[in-house]
């Protein structure tokens, strides 16, 4: 039998019936909800055939951990569809975009994380297997449905994933406090890998059997191309738009050299 476990809030739940019907086992809906938005779920329920389960608002407390479920909940498959970033990279048609996240343990911070990838076009967002909260359904609530539709893909080494991208040309480049060249003095139009760490980690640093700088630890630090001043939530806010609107005035800037050719 196969692992499950339990999502709830209305985004994350209908992101998940919308995007992978087949995985939803049951659908948990407070008998006390009658209005339009629990309406509406119960007909995208019905017409992808997954089983509702009408429960009092106690039972959900229990299913979601006591809590804020929104009077809804999903039992679903807990096994996540093999995603490898050689699939992600080898099946793009403009320079990769990614979001790389290392030692991230907030699920609200990821969920966050997550939410912004989605809406900034982020092909991956790139985490290791150890010291990361992982996707639950914390994660899932916070994030509105992106958990559903960005590319979360675990390593076992971030260093050497990181090494791995810059052999495919993709500039991989770090966020951090201490850095000489900011933000909005970074230029780059291929490829590109955002690197940024958690905040916060707890004094002392040797417990951790590892150096950590500002989030970083030393060897992920080590094997990116650049470091650029800036920090894991503003990081996201800024630093992704940012390399998006780069991309749009090369690319208008290409389409007006092309023009002033033709024009001459």
């Amino acid at each position: 039998m196969s692992e499950t476990r339990v999502i709830h809030g209305f985004h994350a739940v209908t992101a998940r019936i919308r995007q992978h019907a087949e995985s939803v086992l049951e659908l948990y809906v407070d008998t006390q909800r009658r209005d339009p938005r629990v309406r509406d779920l119960l007909k995208l329920a019905e017409s992808n055939h997954v089983r509702v389960i009408p429960v009092d608002s106690k039972r959900l407390d229990g299913l979601a951990g006591n809590a804020r479920h929104q009077g809804i909940a999903a039992r679903v498959d807990a096994a996540q569809k093999i995603r490898h970033l050689d699939d992600v990279l080898d099946t793009l048609t403009e320079p990769a975009l990614l979001l790389v996240l290392d030692g991230v343990q907030d699920p609200h911070n990821l969920g966050a994380c997550l939410r912004s990838a989605d809406v900034f076009g982020v092909h991956a967002v790139i985490a290791p297997k150890d010291r990361a909260v992982g996707l639950n359904a914390t994660v899932e609530k916070v994030a509105c449905g992106a958990a559903e539709t960005v590319p979360y893909i675990t390593v076992t080494n971030l260093a050497r994933t990181l090494r791995e991208l810059q052999e495919r040309d993709i500039w991989v480049v770090g966020a951090d406090s201490e850095a000489n060249t900011d933000l909005f003095g970074f230029r780059h139009a291929g490829g590109l890998a955002w690197v940024l760490g958690a905040i916060g980690f707890p004094a002392p640093l040797w417990a951790w059997n590892i150096f950590i700088h500002n989030g970083f630890r030393v060897e992920i630090i080590l094997a990116c191309t650049g470091i650029q001043s800036i920090a894991i939530m503003l990081g996201v806010a800024f630093a992704v738009p940012t390399t998006l609107r780069q991309k749009a005035l090369a690319f208008l800037s290409v389409k007006a050299g092309r023009r002033e050719v033709a024009l001459r």
